[in-house]
Order: structure tokens, then sequence, then C-alpha cells
């Protein structure tokens, strides 16, 4: 990875190589020149970088003319509520998801509270390496502010949201792995309101994660193990800003995340008829949810702003990313650990059944997932061999291209960080999917 990415969601990078007050400055100036002075939201996840480059994003906003409510160590999805909350004109948020404790990074909020759109993106860009800030004189320098309700305001949104007292009566014990960050307050404090017993692993929000930060089933043991010793009804896992959700059954059995998404979906549409939306490499298990309620599912390419988009502009009742990443409009147009762990327990306790019996309700898929080095070759080149190859499929071109057939798919990408191909196969047969990476490697001479 560069020691600096600069996109049109943010900046991400190392602490110390190529991110450090300075950068932190800069951006601050670029995004509060960008929207005029105004209102922003702070937020950030429990890295130990977090405070010092807060200090120095909010310096950088207050110079360009903006007042700064500062919400302390907060999740994403709460720092998007606490932004509409407040009427802010925009947000920041100090993480860098589930990469490794030594990057940190800026996520930049619109005044929907969602991602930039690609236009805006692209213009806080353009200023940040121009350097093209509007700097305020002494009497247009921004005032800052401290705010620490934001776990309680984003937890009282989602239980708007669910019944409750249905919840409550099922009694659950729940096992929360936090990874120390920022989450874990906030979805103490749900499971709280929501009666269950919550046993927390990693809840402390020190930012050292204790596990690998991506609640992938390879990083889950320690959650797998509690869940059978407490005897619990399920397992939670969270990555560091906790916009994202992997379950454990009441088994010990890391379910994977794309589970997440399928079963909040489908129980939101056992109460409500709508639109449903996700990005290109989810799993068909959304079209199987879809198609059992009858409604439709938007596609979107890969990014939590596009599918945001489309819940917006489609009107749909939820929607998401198939890495754990539950949307619910109701909550915040972002990806809500919290929003999709009430869902999946309310969903359990109406329906009297256990997580595991609800996932067999779901079919079965194999999804492999890969990193394919480009190996001197061009990506074009490889595009347009995989194009010829697989010339039997319905074929999608909004992100890269994706590839459809009955019995299964398969999606390849440039990556916008590394210098590979991203390659995603989906298959009812495990071989399947596993011989269409398989090809595309040997497309790409790998």
């Amino acid at each position: 990875m560069p020691p600096l990415i600069v996109s049109i969601s943010g900046i991400r990078g190392i602490v110390g190589d190529g991110l450090g007050p300075r950068e932190a400055v800069r951006f601050g100036l670029a995004f509060g020149t960008h929207l005029g002075g105004g209102k922003v939201v702070l937020g950030r996840d429990s890295r130990p970088s977090g405070p010092m480059l807060a200090d120095a994003l909010r310096a950088g906003l207050q110079a360009a003319g903006c007042r700064v409510t500062d919400l302390g160590v907060l999740s994403t999805p709460g720092t998007s509520v606490m932004l509409r909350h407040l009427g802010a004109d925009g947000g920041a948020i100090l993480t860098a998801s589930h990469n490794p404790a030594p990057y940190n990074g800026i996520k930049l909020l619109s005044h929907k509270g969602f991602g930039l759109g690609r236009a805006e993106g692209e213009a806080v860009a353009d200023l940040y390496r121009r350097e093209a800030f509007a700097e305020q004189g002494t009497d247009g320098v921004g005032r800052a502010e401290r705010k620490t309700i934001g776990p309680r305001v984003h937890v009282e949104r989602v239980l708007a949201t669910v019944d409750a007292i249905r919840v409550r009566a099922a009694r659950f014990r729940i096992v929360v792995d936090a990874a120390n960050g920022a989450g874990a307050a906030e979805m103490a404090l749900l499971l709280e309101r929501l009666g269950c017993e919550c046993v927390l692993l990693y809840g402390k929000p020190t930012g050292r994660f204790g596990r690998g930060p991506e609640p992938v089933p390879e990083n889950l043991a320690d959650l797998c193990q509690a869940v059978r010793e407490h005897g619990a009804a399920a397992g939670l896992a969270l990555d560091p800003d906790a916009d994202r959700l992997a379950l454990v059954d009441e088994t010990g059995r890391a379910v994977g995340e794309e589970y997440t998404l399928a079963l909040a979906a489908r129980h939101r549409l056992g109460s409500e008829r709508g639109p449903v939306a996700c990005n290109l490499s989810t799993s068909r298990m959304m079209d199987d949810v879809a198609r059992e309620a009858g409604v439709t599912l938007h596609r979107t390419p890969v990014g939590e702003v596009n599918v945001a988009e489309a819940i917006e502009r489609e009107g749909c009742l939820i929607g998401g990313e198939g890495n754990g990443g539950v949307i619910d409009p109701r909550v915040a147009l972002v990806r809500n650990s919290l929003a999709g762990a009430a869902l999946v327990l309310e969903m359990m306790a109406s329906r009297g059944r256990t997580l595991s019996e609800l996932c067999g309700e779901l079919p079965v898929y194999t999804m492999v997932k890969d990193k394919v080095p480009l190996a001197g070759r061009r990506p074009e080149e490889v595009l347009a061999a995989a194009r010829r190859r697989f010339a039997d499929a319905a074929l999608d071109e909004r992100d890269g291209l994706h590839f459809a057939w009955p019995d299964g798919w398969l999606h390849v990408r440039l990556s916008n960080t590394e210098p590979i191909l991203r390659v995603i196969a989906e298959a009812a047969q495990a071989e399947r999917a596993r011989g269409l990476v398989r090809e595309v490697k040997a497309l790409a001479g790998a």
C-alpha cells in the first residue's frame, strides 16, 4: 500500500510514514474550504494515533471557519447519526476501518450523513493537493465544542426500529468481540437496553485490537470459544469503527459475513415490502431473499456510498454490503453493526429460532475471494482476456467485469490501493467457484 492514499472518500495511510498532523491539518483545511465553513462533527475510532490526528484535523477545520463538535471515540454509524441529530453540514471520522493498527485515516461524510459523492470527493482531494485553502482571519476562525451523547443518541435511534419488548422477553446471552475498537460501549448499551446479558471480549477502546481487525472467520477463534463456554445465543464481531458485523451461531461456528445482510434483509422484508440494494460482490443470497419477498434488488458498484445513493434514490427499505455491512436508512445511510445486530436479535426472538436454524433456511453458496498479481501485464489486457474467456456470461461493466451464470458469478476488478486484481466468485458448488478464480489467475499468468 502506498504511504498515503488520497481518494474521494478521504485519506488513509501509515502514521509516521506518510500520515501525520501535517496531512491532517491540510485535509481539515481542504474539507472546511469545500464546505465554506459551517458545522462539522468529528468522531474517531480507538487507535492510539487518533487524539493526535483529531487535534490536527480540528485545527484545520477551524482555520477554514468551521464550527467543530468533537464527539470523541464513537463508531462510524454513531458519528453519522450525530451528524443528522445536530444538523451538521458535514462530518469527519478518524478511522482506518479494518486496516492494522499502524494505519489511520480520515473518512468524510456529507450533510446527508453518508460518504461524499464522486464530484464532492474529487473537489476536496483537489483542494488538498493544490493547498488551495480559504484560511480565515481572527474573527473568522471557527469554535470547537465537545459532546459525549453520541452512544445514547445512536442506541435510541436503533431501538426505535425494532420491537425491544419482544427481544427483552427472550433474555439472550450474547458475546461481543469489539476488537478494542470504537463500538464496544455502543453495542454494550444497545444489548443492555434490549435486556440481553452481554459478555464483552476485547471491549476496551485501546486500539490494541487483540485479534486481526477484520471480522472474518479466521480472526474469530476467541469469540467462537467464548460463545460455547458461556452457552450464548450468538456472538457478535465488530471491526474497529463498528460499521461491520459478523455473526457466530450458538454452536460456536462463525457463519461468515455474507449472512449478516441476508438475515437482516429477510427479517426486514418480513414486515414490510419494498426494494433493497447491495453491491455487485455481495452473495446471491440477497437475490434469493428479494425473490422470496417479491421485491426488486438493486445491484451497485462496490463502495458504501454507491449502495447508500441507491437506497436513497430507489427508496429501499434496507441495503448494504456482503462484508457484514447492514445499512438501515431508518437509522443512518452508512453500514451499521448496531442496526444489523438489532434486526438479527429481533428475528431470533420473533421467530423463536436459533441463529443456526435461521442461517440454515438460506441457500448455501461457496464464495472464494483472491488477489491476483498482474505479473507485469497491464490490467486492461487481463480484463480483455477474461471478457473473451467468459463470453457466455451475462456481463455487467459498471465496476470492472461482473460475469453471471445461472449457477454462479465472477467479479474481477482493479484494486484502488494495490497493483492487483480483486477476484471474487460464488457458486452453489465449491469447485465451480474455485475453478472460476483459478481461470482468472491463469489468464493473468499468476
